[in-house]
C-alpha cells in the first residue's frame, strides 16, 4: 500500500489508527476517530483500553487522511467563526524508533508514528502573544513496517 502523507511517500502493508484510553480522550479526537469509522474497507477492532482501525488499502487510506482534514480543518474554523481573536493550526509530528535489526524496543518490527499537535494563538493588535500547543496524546497513527 502506498501511504502519501502530504508529500512524504512511503510503501507500507498497513496502517492502524488509535484511540487510546476513550474515556480521557478529548472531543476532537473523538470526532476525528468518528470520521474515519466512515472510510470504506477498513476493520475496527475493540480493545478493553483502546479502540483501532486498520487500512490495508489506498483509497481508504486517502480517504481517511482527507476525513482527518476535514475535521481538523472545521476544528480550525471555528475560531474565526466565534468572533474571537484566536487563531489556530495543527500540525503532524513523526516519530519512529529502531536498532540496527529494524526492530523497536519492544522487539516488533519497526514502524513510525504520526502524532497530531495542535496550536492556539490568541491576542490581537497591540497585545501581547499568548500561544499554546496541545498534544493529542489518546489519537495516534501507526504506519506499519514491512513484516518479512
Amino acid at each position: 500500500m502506498r501511504v502519501d502523507l502530504f508529500g512524504l511517500v512511503m510503501e507500507a502493508p498497513s496502517v492502524t489508527f488509535y484511540l487510546w484510553s476513550p474515556w480521557r480522550c478529548s472531543a476532537i479526537e473523538h470526532k476525528m476517530f468518528d470520521a474515519l469509522k466512515a472510510v470504506s474497507n477498513i476493520t475496527l477492532e475493540a480493545a478493553p483500553d483502546e479502540l483501532r482501525l486498520h487500512i490495508t488499502e489506498n483509497k481508504s487510506w486517502r480517504s481517511a487522511l482527507q476525513n482527518l482534514s476535514r475535521v481538523l480543518k472545521g476544528w480550525q474554523e471555528e475560531a474565526t467563526d466565534g468572533g474571537k481573536d484566536e487563531r489556530r493550526s495543527w500540525r503532524w509530528l513523526l516519530e519512529a524508533d529502531t536498532d540496527a535489526s529494524g526492530y523497536d524496543m519492544q522487539g516488533e518490527k519497526t514502524s513510525f508514528w504520526a502524532y497530531l499537535r495542535l496550536s492556539v494563538d490568541r491576542g490581537g493588535p497591540g497585545e501581547a502573544e499568548k500561544g499554546e500547543d496541545i498534544d493529542l496524546n489518546g489519537f495516534g497513527v501507526q504506519v506499519w513496517g514491512d513484516k518479512e
